[in-house]
């Protein structure tokens, strides 16, 4: 048991939840996904408002690190919330590509992606060694969730803003894209590993709706955003031979995960169904709401760069299809987290 600090604010640091990074990922790639489909009156605006949430976010976690020291790093070796960090690392890339894409600016673009990779090592090796290393382990269904597919997300999201930067700080456009194909590479066993303990999660283990919550839609997330990877390659194989080479291997591997996201959505959406309607969990404001706004965000965006890598029409007429479905669940979790915080702040 955690000491409470006193005081709201403090005690809101002292637990602030690992993966509100989210909001940013989710933010960025509604913002990409718009300016790839060519709205860029609705791009552009949230820009300096991820911006502001990174920001926040970041003063927020690095003073609750200085402060809390044992809360931080309790978090980081819990199998439930330790997944959580693989956040920030994600919305890192996702705020570096928003930047590049959106509006052009490289050099904020470059340094993000450095500190990216910095951060994807330290979040990645630290979660997995903790829970390696941890002496009290909780059992599958105590410990598994979707947020644990984030170090799918974390790992993709380093290849995506790297294959978009090609040569970041002068590098040569064949070491930068061969160090992206590793990282996707790594990214996809990633998710396969985890997906097949959460689909063994799903169908052997009783589950509770209580306990199917967002993340979990982040199993479709990862798949999409490892299609936004593959696509990427693809489309800058003209300056990679090692890339060009692989050409029909990528393709195929990266429409299998295209097909693997998009089976999911029926299922996520029925289970959803039976938690809400069913079950009658109430629809309530929660943070881990962003975890599945970025999902969604994330499926218009890998569809509409799929349609330009195969290439195929159909994929961008879906991608068309899907982004209003996006930018609703965003403003919808929006409003929800203002509500959420306006009574949190009211007195009593």
């Amino acid at each position: 048991m955690r000491p409470a600090p006193p005081g709201r604010f403090l005690s809101a640091v002292a637990d602030l939840f690992p993966g509100y990074f989210a909001l940013v990922m989710a933010t960025g790639i509604v913002s990409i996904a718009c300016h790839m489909l060519g709205f860029p009156g609705m791009a552009r605006p949230l820009l300096p408002i991820n911006l502001g949430f990174y920001a926040v976010l970041v003063a927020l976690t690095l003073l609750r690190l200085t402060l809390f020291p044992r809360h931080f790093l309790a978090d980081l070796g819990d199998h439930a919330r330790g997944s959580g960090f693989f956040t920030v690392v994600a919305a890192t890339n996702v705020l570096g590509s928003q930047c590049l894409r959106v509006v052009g600016w490289r050099g904020v673009a470059q340094t993000l992606f450095a500190l990216g990779v910095i951060l994807w090592a330290i979040v990645m090796y630290a979660f997995f060694l903790g829970v390696v290393v941890r002496v009290q382990k909780p059992t599958l269904g105590q410990g598994i969730n979707g947020a644990w597919l984030l170090a799918t997300v974390s790992t993709q999201s380093v290849a995506v803003l790297g294959a978009t930067l090609i040569d970041p700080f002068g590098w040569s456009a064949m070491s930068t894209l061969f160090l992206c194909l590793v990282f996707y590479l790594i990214g996809c066993t990633l998710y396969l590993a985890i997906i097949t303990l959460i689909f063994y999660r799903f169908t052997f283990l009783e589950l509770e709706s209580a306990t199917l919550t967002p993340p979990y839609w982040i199993s479709m997330g990862a798949a999409a955003i490892t299609t936004l990877a593959g696509a990427t390659l693809l489309l800058a194989a003209d300056r990679s031979p090692l890339i060009a080479e692989l050409g029909p291997f990528l393709r195929g591997f990266t429409l299998l995960f295209w097909a693997a996201g998009s089976w999911w959505i029926p299922l996520l959406l029925l289970l959803g169904a039976w938690r809400h309607v069913l079950r009658r969990n109430p629809l309530i404001y929660d943070p881990q709401y962003w975890a599945m706004v970025f999902p969604l965000g994330m499926y218009v965006a890998a569809t509409w760069r799929l349609s330009e890598a195969l290439p195929m029409a159909p994929l961008a007429v879906l991608a068309r299809v899907s982004l209003p479905i996006a930018l609703a669940a965003w403003i919808a979790a929006l409003v929800g987290m203002v509500y959420s915080w306006t009574r949190s702040a009211s007195p009593g």
